[in-house]
């Protein structure tokens, strides 16, 4: 081993937002990094945002696994000092905040570690991709716990808050667009900001490598820097970014929901951790790493791009998977990135206008692309 060489460690599902930057900072600190990946047999995956992280080249190695197949992660994983199991059974695009936890059944305003998802409750939500993301979160988390105690391993699980920052996978993460709800126009998303715990992804990386290396770390940590209102986002965002466009105060005020419980990070803080960032770098960061990716609304995240599909359908056009459009006119992912591209893009590493992070705005570019054929 190199003396800068801190050991190899494995990091599974390494192409999704935290684990991704987990390898990044991993690198960075003088780790060698072992990840995982879903097969891909016909090498389609373009892992270039992995391979090209600096320290990659020499201490980077990717393995294919599936959850499905448990024996698939032993070469990974087979002499490793720590593995940071991020790869999750279902690949859903929502948010880490998009439920409410029911803590209990207790009326809370601040949850610790004591705080589980009451998995009845979950059973009851009735979307199923939020339901199944809930429950993919609780249960594996739960068994590994109890898992490690039975057999005397150390296992440890990180619960963080809203995760937000700078990306280097290729999708924008649902908890980046989640904080942005208000610059994107995203008023589905308005509720579950109401009071909303946030991090820095990479204060999350750097947690989960803390507790690595911490001596007496057992149990679950809750991860959250920074608590925020929906009224004080709005006023913060509006002073900082006066370039994009904002909700009025009015329909601001009128947002109702239910108030998500602050999540304590008291246990992690008395282990000796301290948070790096703080709101200000929180947006600061997620802007700037979607200024510099220009970020494609349907081709980098398929959820906003269903949005426009489903409000330019509801303006009058039909579904692209059945029906013509005005004589032979389809809807089509090809139109949405087309029209995007052509109006909305300033050039490699700019920025569409601020207007444009707008959906209505990105439905109006659609309407007009398709007026043309």
């Amino acid at each position: 081993m190199e003396e800068d060489d801190k050991g190899t460690v494995c990091v599974t599902g390494g192409t999704g937002f935290i684990a991704s930057f987990l390898i990044k900072r991993l690198l960075h600190e003088g780790y060698s990094v072992r990840t995982t990946v879903r097969s891909d047999p016909g090498n389609e995956r373009d892992l270039s945002f992995l391979t090209t992280l600096p320290g990659a080249a020499e201490r980077l190695e990717i393995f294919s696994a599936d959850l499905n197949d448990l024996e698939s992660f032993d070469a990974a994983i087979e002499g490793c000092k720590g593995v940071f199991h991020l790869a999750t059974p279902i690949n859903f695009d929502v948010s880490e905040e998009v439920f409410i936890e029911r803590a209990n059944g207790r009326d809370v305003e601040t949850m610790d570690e004591s705080f589980w998802t009451d998995i009845g409750f979950a059973r009851g939500i009735q979307n199923r991709d939020q339901r199944c993301y809930i429950m993919s979160k609780t249960l594996p988390e739960k068994e590994a716990l109890e898992f490690g105690a039975r057999h005397g391993l150390d296992v440890v699980t990180v619960i963080p808050s809203l995760v937000v920052g700078p990306f280097i996978c290729p999708k924008l993460p649902a908890s980046v667009q989640t904080t942005l709800a208000l610059i994107l126009g995203l008023q589905d998303q308005y509720p579950y900001i109401l009071n909303v715990s946030m991090v820095h992804v990479d204060d999350i990386a750097r947690a989960h490598i803390f507790l690595l290396e911490y001596p007496d770390a057992k149990g679950r940590y809750n991860c959250s820097a920074y608590t925020m209102s929906l009224q004080k986002m709005y006023e913060f965002l509006r002073a900082k970014y006066p370039e994009f466009p904002m909700p009025t105060p009015e329909s601001i005020a009128e947002i109702k929901g239910e108030r998500c419980p602050v999540l304590s990070s008291k246990k992690l803080l008395d282990a000796g951790f301290e948070f790096n960032y703080g709101v200000d770098e929180m947006f600061d960061d997620s802007i700037k790493c979607c200024k510099e990716k220009v970020v494609d609304p349907y081709s980098v995240n398929d959820y906003i791009g269903r949005l426009i599909h489903h409000k330019t359908t509801d303006a009058g056009y039909v579904d692209v998977d059945t029906t013509a459009i005005d004589s032979g006119k389809l809807l089509e992912r090809s139109d949405l990135r087309t029209a995007h591209s052509s109006k909305l893009h300033h050039g490699k590493g700019g920025m569409f206008k601020p207007e444009s992070w707008r959906i209505d705005f990105q439905i109006e570019v659609v309407h007009e692309q398709l007026a043309k054929r």
